[in-house]
This record gives C-alpha cells, sequence and structure tokens, in this order.
C-alpha cells in the first residue's frame, strides 16, 4: 500500500515537473531586455471588435530595428502597441502602464528576443485605440452684397430743331392783269365780259315792264 502511493507521489512530482520546466522554457522562450510591454509567446492576440486602427494614425519611423511613434493624430486613442518578432513571441505594450508614458512620443519600441538570445527584427506591428471621426466642415461662402439695379440712362432728346413741312402743293399764280375781279381763278384771255351783265339787266327790266304792260291791258278791256 505504501508502495503504490509512494509511486503515485513520484508520478505526479514529475508531471509537475514537467509542466513547470515547460513553461520555464516557454518564459525564457520569449522574453526582452526591455521591462515595459508583456512579452508574450506564441501568436499575437488580435484587437478587440472596432479597435483597429491604422498605422496612417501616427507619425512613426522604424531606425534600427526600433519603433518610434512621434506623434498620434488628432480624434486617436491608442490602447495597444503589439510588436512582433523573433521565433514565436510579441512584446505587447499598454500606453499608461509599466512605466510607458500615456501619450505620445513612444520610442524604442521592439521585438522580443529570439531562442538564440539576440534581438529579434520587428517583422510586423500594429496598435489598437479609438478614433473619433472629425465632422466635415462646410465651408460657405460669403454672401456679395448685391449691387443695386442699374436705371437705364434715358436717351438724349432729339433735335430742338424743327424740320419744315416740305409743302407738296404750291399756291396757284395769280396771272398778271386780272384786276377787274371778274375771271375769277380764271386765267385771263384778255376777253372782257361785263357788257353781257349789263345787257342782261335791261333784258329783266324790259321783260318786267312788258308783264305789267300786258297785265294793265287785260284788266282794262275786262
Amino acid at each position: 500500500m505504501r508502495r503504490r502511493t509512494f509511486r503515485g507521489a513520484v508520478a505526479v512530482m514529475a508531471l509537475t515537473t514537467a509542466a513547470l520546466i515547460g513553461t520555464a522554457g516557454s518564459a525564457l522562450a520569449c522574453h526582452s531586455d526591455d521591462n515595459r510591454p508583456h512579452p508574450t509567446p506564441g501568436k499575437a492576440t488580435p484587437c478587440a471588435e472596432g479597435t483597429d486602427l491604422s498605422q496612417s494614425d501616427v507619425d512613426f519611423k522604424i531606425v534600427k530595428n526600433r519603433l518610434n511613434i512621434s506623434k498620434v493624430n488628432e480624434g486617436v486613442t491608442v490602447k495597444r502597441i503589439v510588436v512582433i518578432g523573433g521565433d514565436d513571441g510579441f512584446n505587447d505594450y499598454t500606453p499608461g502602464a509599466r512605466g510607458l508614458d500615456k501619450a505620445a512620443p513612444w520610442n524604442d519600441l521592439r521585438a522580443p528576443f529570439s531562442r538564440n538570445g539576440r534581438q529579434a527584427d520587428i517583422e510586423k506591428w500594429y496598435l489598437c485605440g479609438t478614433k473619433t471621426e472629425k465632422p466635415t466642415e462646410t465651408t460657405t461662402a460669403p454672401t456679395r452684397p448685391t449691387k443695386p439695379t442699374e436705371t437705364t440712362k434715358p436717351s438724349a432728346p432729339a433735335s430742338s430743331e424743327t424740320v419744315a413741312p416740305t409743302s407738296t402743293t404750291a399756291p396757284a399764280a395769280v396771272p398778271a392783269g386780272n384786276e377787274s375781279g371778274t375771271g375769277g381763278g380764271l386765267a385771263n384771255t384778255g376777253f372782257d365780259n361785263s357788257w353781257l351783265i349789263w345787257i342782261a339787266a335791261l333784258l329783266l327790266v324790259a321783260g318786267g315792264g312788258l308783264l305789267a304792260l300786258l297785265k294793265f291791258r287785260r284788266k282794262a278791256s275786262e
């Protein structure tokens, strides 16, 4: 009975030792000389849904295998910086934790060591956080004052000089020598007909006298 118990205890210790050795090996396989990140073995975990940021959201440079982020664009908040490299692991940085400044700039960010103890090259890096879109600014052109309506200038008055109407019919000229008035507007032919008037008057008087005489004799004969 005691032998069985002893053998079971040895087996449990062996399994525990193997697990600890495996854990230690994994931990040793992913470590960094930078105490600001959290070195994590295995594949990098993605950002939480809806928190992916683009590298264009920050100003950065990679110099001598070090990631330097100098500026974060307006409206962007970085909550996680993941630097991947080496045999199997990544450095997980959290702004404001483990001695990393909460706001940029963040300099000398790096990948963890490889298993051979050498500094790994940066193979990939990404950001997680939030971003607020800037409202679109609509520029309204200033309204120009309306010019007063130009009134039409009055036309220049016509010349005050009145053109005399052109006479189309010239008055008939009075023929010379027609001062007696007998011919009126008729042309003077040189014949004077005034004596005819006197003859006509005498005939009227003679006729009247003749009628009166005949009337008198008729009454006398009765």
